[in-house]
């Protein structure tokens, strides 16, 4: 697992694909006269249909998955699939991005009502979006039902994205291709693998409906980041080498003389 600070992580050759993202992220925000998804620790829950593939919720997920464990979400670990993460100073996961080949999937976990599912509305609206932005985005039918497919321009050229929807028990999964995979989705069979085999733990504690669930780094890697931040807090940018050796002071530079 790759994670960075929130400076900027690890990026898959998308910035403006991934700027125009962050703004559907503004966009879909909660607005203020938006209720609340009450907690429900003592109303028993309708019975649902177990699913024949995930995302899983974590009270239908199956067993032996070996997964990474960040809060909300459990990733499972794929071989070929890099998990990139970009997380806060407190640990607290601002982006995750699975890498396969030159495809990328981005992951983000939202709280939904307990009577209806969100997609076709944030659907909608992430198309109303992207059309603002000068983008045309095609609806298809696809594993999941209907996504949206649209061409964005970013430095490299353009870049294909595909958004796709999950509603689950009071919560809802985006997934966003990037790269071949956003036309082809068997061109990354181990991306599709990670999105069938993650598990959403939602929790029970009320939340405005489309908060984004609270994500984390695990324990051991969110301390060795804050290690690694302390270190570099103790050898200031400037003061010592890429090995920690003093680096040499350079002479200044003679004034010139006036004539």
């Amino acid at each position: 697992m790759i994670f960075s600070r929130n400076r900027g992580s690890g990026r898959h050759a998308k910035s403006d694909a991934r700027g125009r993202q962050d703004r559907l992220d503004e966009d879909l925000d909660l607005d203020a006269d938006a209720g609340l998804d009450p907690a429900d620790d003592d109303e028993p829950r309708a019975a649902k249909p177990e699913r024949a593939e995930g995302p899983y919720d974590i009270t239908e997920a199956p067993e032996g998955i070996a997964q990474l464990d960040l809060g909300s979400l459990k990733v499972p670990a794929v071989d070929g699939v890099e998990v990139r993460v970009q997380a806060d100073n407190d640990g607290k996961i601002q982006q995750i991005v699975l890498v396969s080949g030159e495809s990328a999937l981005q992951l983000g976990v939202f709280a939904a009502p307990r009577t209806e599912g969100i997609w076709e509305e944030v659907r909608g609206e992430i198309r109303k979006q992207l059309f603002n932005d000068g983008v045309a985005a095609e609806e298809v039918s696809g594993d999941y039902g209907a996504e949206l497919r649209a061409r964005v321009r970013s430095p490299e050229g353009l870049t294909d994205i595909r958004f796709v929807g999950v509603d689950g028990p009071r919560w809802l999964v985006r997934a966003v291709f990037q790269g071949p995979a956003a036309v082809d989705p068997q061109v990354a069979p181990a991306l599709l693998e990670c999105l069938r085999n993650l598990v959403v733990d939602r929790g029970h504690e009320a939340m405005p409906v489309r908060e984004p669930l609270p994500l984390h780094l695990p324990k051991e890697v969110a301390e060795a980041g804050a290690a690694q931040a302390a270190a570099g807090a103790d050898d200031p940018v400037g003061a010592n080498g890429a090995d920690g050796a003093a680096a040499p002071r350079r002479k200044p530079s003679p004034r010139p003389r006036r004539k």
